[in-house]
């Protein structure tokens, strides 16, 4: 059975069962605080579970993208090193929402198993929880054994512990007992060998799980005791690749044809052979399974960077591109070229892949092209520190400084390292590393109390679409405590008209107000598992009293103009460059708005005027705001609206409409174009290869724009007698300056040439040696003629010049003949190293040519003095 077909069968199966088969949610989540990626099969789903929303329908099943290489669930260290766990990976997943429980599930998942993949009973286990005795004192999950016992043998239903058998979110949150489906697929000589019950979690690579059923009863209160939930729900996880492996009779993920066209691929392109040799082995699973990770991250609007969830990606890639590097002598970008196969593979199922797949071969291409430019710098970088370190031991502070600033792996730092006779100090570089985690962790530790609830409401409706004012009471709060931000409170209103941050809009700010005028301001406006949260400092005195919610209108009155403007700058991009052209990104502010799109090339200046025109057009003109809410998406989408890759939409759409702009949007808009007064960009420039960013302004931000720059001129023109032509002016200016630098440039090349006739007589010979120390009157690049002119004319010579060309500037130069460098082992970079020091600074440079620049001149007397020490 092929994937393509393991996959619809199960989704054909639960939907027999009543249940809703809905997409996958975007892998890259955008209102969970506490998750940068979907890392398991019930995390678009957590709404539902906390009681924050409510389901389309109770039944649901779905094939989700996960991903896990961050926080508790990482699996990125043990991935390519076995065949059974991945970064990114689907979730095959039913889900009950106060329905069916723990009989249905069990029932339906053996028969699934057994009856429609026919999966042979007797290479299955199952598991369930056997109870705790800890501070919860939970007991055996006797409900889920009795009901296992009617369909298969006893002594194959096994007890598992908490750390197994009892599945948590979070530190907080509904939590439950689980069973776990797992499959023995050792040979029979195998099997009698050792009984397979004895593997069970025990990681061995042909007794793996499967399935998880887990059965959420209890909810996690944040003093850690467990509480009844109200309404019991069902939340089961099977992987999608592991079950491949089962029914296509293989033993590893890689060899299911959910991998092997794109390890096909990597062994053309690499000229190797999957299987012959196991370091390659595990250099072509990381990369398969790591192309997947970020192609899929990329569709879904999530770009490598250097913070936060774009880190991650970065890092994953970066990890393949190593493994290439090193195993299979890859020093040209090659990875993107696997999207090609990823895409004609699992398009049908994703069909985001297909339609983002230049996209992501360019970024993938561009990512790879900088990091083995890295991988270089670093190599020479590692270089220096061997050359610099006296014992055969490396620094592991040195090298944590190059896996922490230059990005250079620690396992390539330690495999160099072994094939020259060295080793690494592992025990400073682990040190080096936690000292940064518990820094991180610190900077980001937040503590969260539980809810306290005043009130029982279950719309908490938001009405800041039509009101900036309006009645509300608190219908409950919690306390938060950060490192950053100290003690905060987060309140949740029964209705409220402050826009929570979200689609690229920043977050309303405003006050509460009681009946006697005390005012508790609202620094931030977020949404949680589709709960709108307020952040004061303050909790209010009356806590069950009625307030008056008042958003800054002038804050969101700025935002609005600023988030109409994106709108016009999509369709302006559009018109423009190309429908091609596709909103990857934006960021709407008060003061000013960025606009990421897709684009192969920088603007023009004519481009970017035209763009400016198109959308000052439209203000002029006008356009009234056409709003249409909660209608059907299909409608939306078949009246021009756009929607966008990475959202998550429901059935029922907002469509925000000015003149022929149509856009699927949650935010907040002006009620006609001709509010936002004008429009200017202020930048244009790359983000990513295909990928460009607009910075942009609008209404009082241009007026601010227009005066500074209005004042800046004015400055210039005193400065130019009041030119009634500054423009004229400033290139006579620089034409006279350009034509004063070429004499300074011919000046000083002839005052070098007296300089060296002065140099040669105060060369001194030393073992052999022509050496002179001194200070001199010359720019930097005159000092450098004058040491290759010199050492054109002399041999063997050591020169270490000083300069000073200002009161807090020193300047230092080495240079050394090759020959001298090479055969006596001396290093003018070496030298400028440690001398730098004493004019507190520093550099470096090659052995024969190197310089160091600092702040103290002071300290050049004494660097003169020690420079003979070298020659010792």
């Amino acid at each position: 059975m092929k994937a393509q077909d393991i996959r619809a069968t199960f989704l054909n199966f639960f939907k027999e069962k009543s249940h809703l088969i809905v997409p996958s949610a975007p892998m890259v989540t955008k209102d969970d605080p506490t998750l940068m990626f979907v890392n398991s099969g019930m995390a678009p789903f957590k709404e539902y579970f906390l009681g924050n929303g409510t389901p389309k329908k109770n039944r649901i099943a779905d094939s989700q993208k996960c991903l896990r290489v961050s926080g508790k669930h990482n699996d990125l260290g043990e991935v390519g090193y076995d065949t059974y766990h991945h970064t990114l990976f689907e979730m095959l997943g039913n889900w009950s929402f106060g329905d069916y429980f723990k009989k249905e599930a069990i029932a339906w998942a053996w028969e699934l198993l057994t009856e429609v993949y026919k999966i042979d009973k007797d290479i299955l286990y199952v598991t369930v929880f056997e109870g705790s005795e800890d501070a919860d004192q939970l007991k055996m999950d006797t409900e889920a054994y009795d009901i296992w016992k009617q369909f298969i043998a006893e002594d194959r239903i096994l007890k598992g512990n908490k750390k197994d058998n009892f599945w948590e979110m979070g530190e907080q949150g509904p939590c439950g007992p689980c069973s776990e489906i797992h499959v023995d697929l050792r040979s029979a000589e195998e099997k009698a060998k050792v009984d397979g019950k004895s593997l069970v979690n025990e990681d061995h690579p042909h007794v793996v799980e499967i399935w998880n059923l887990v059965f959420m009863q209890y909810n996690r209160r944040a003093s850690g005791e467990l509480e009844e939930l109200p309404n019991k729900h069902i939340d089961t996880g099977m992987g999608f690749e592991r079950l491949c492996m089962v029914l296509q009779n293989v033993k590893s993920n890689y060899d299911t044809d959910v991998f092997t066209p794109i390890i096909r691929e990597i062994e053309t392109i690499t000229n190797t052979k999957y299987g012959n040799d196991e370091q390659q082995d595990i250099a072509i699973r990381v990369i398969s399974d790591h192309v997947r990770a970020v192609a899929f991250s990329i569709a879904d609007g999530q770009l490598p960077s250097n913070t936060g969830a774009g880190y991650v990606i970065r890092r994953i890639l970066r990890r393949a591109v190593r493994y290439g590097f090193t195993f299979l002598d890859k020093k040209e970008p090659f990875i993107y070229r696997l999207v090609e196969v990823l895409s004609k593979k699992m398009s049908v199922a994703f069909p985001e892949l297909k339609a983002q797949k230049q996209l992501i071969e360019n970024v993938i291409k561009e990512e790879e092209t900088s990091f083995l430019r890295t991988l270089d710098q670093g190599l020479l970088l590692l270089d220096r520190i061997i050359e610099s370190e006296k014992s055969k031991e490396i620094s592991g502070e040195k090298a944590f400084e190059l896996y922490d600033t230059y990005g250079f792996p620690i396992d390539l730092t330690a495999l160099i390292l072994s094939e020259k006779g060295l080793t690494l100090d592992e025990k400073g570089f682990e040190e080096a590393l936690q000292k940064q985690k518990s820094r991180s962790r610190a900077a980001s530790e937040m503590s969260t109390d539980d809810w306290t609830i005043l009130y029982e409401d279950a719309e908490e409706e938001f009405v800041g679409y039509d009101t900036l004012e309006t009645s509300i009471k608190i219908t409950r709060y919690r306390k938060v405590t950060s490192k950053k931000d100290g003690e905060m409170y987060q309140l949740v209103f029964n209705l409220t008209p402050f826009y929570p941050e979200g689609g690229g809009q920043v977050g309303d700010k405003g006050y509460l107000e009681d009946s006697r005028g005390d005012v508790v301001y609202i620094l931030d406006t977020k949404k949680e598992n589709n709960v709108i949260i307020h952040f004061t400092k303050n909790l209010p005195k009356e806590i069950h009293g009625v307030y008056k919610a008042v958003v800054d209108e002038k804050q969101r009155y700025r935002t609005e103009c600023n988030h109409t403007a994106t709108h016009l700058l999509h369709q302006a991009l559009r018109a423009v460059l190309g429908t091609h052209v596709t909103q990857k990104g934006s960021a709407v502010h008060s003061k000013h708005l960025r606009f990421d799109f897709s684009h192969f090339s920088k603007l023009t200046v004519e481009e970017l005027r035209d763009i400016e025109n198109f959308v000052n057009a439209r203000i002029e003109g006008k356009l009234p705001l056409e709003e249409s809410r909660n209608i059907p998406m299909e409608t939306a989408i078949a009246n021009g609206a756009m929607a966008l890759f990475g959202e998550k939409y429901g059935d029922s759409v907002r469509a925000i409409k000015f003149g022929k702009s149509i856009e699927l949007c949650g935010g907040t808009h002006v009620k006609n174009t001709g509010d936002i007064w004008h429009f200017k960009i202020k930048s244009e420039g790359a983000v990513a290869s295909g990928i460009r960013r607009i910075e942009a302004i609008t209404n009082d931000s241009v007026k601010e724009f227009y005066f500074d720059n209005n004042r800046t001129l004015f400055e210039i023109k005193d400065l130019l007698n009041n030119s009634k032509n500054p423009v004229k002016a400033v290139e006579k200016l620089q034409e006279d300056n350009a034509l004063l630098q070429k004499q300074i440039e011919q000046l000083l090349k002839e005052k070098a040439q007296n300089v060296t006739g002065e140099i040669k007589n105060q060369l001194q010979e030393i073992n052999g040696v022509q050496f002179l120390a001194t200070k001199i009157d010359l720019d930097q690049n005159g000092i450098k003629n004058l040491a290759f002119s010199l050492g054109k004319d002399s041999k063997n010579l050591f020169l270490l010049f000083a300069s000073s060309a200002a009161k807090d500037k020193a300047m230092l130069t080495c240079y050394i003949s090759k020959e001298l460098a090479n055969e006596r082992g001396y290093d003018a970079g070496k030298v400028v190293r440690e001398l730098g020091k004493l004019i507190h600074g520093g550099g470096g440079g090659q052995n024969f040519f190197a310089t160091a620049g600092g702040k103290n001149p002071g300290g050049i007397p004494k660097v003169l003095e020690r420079a003979i020490d070298y020659l010792v």
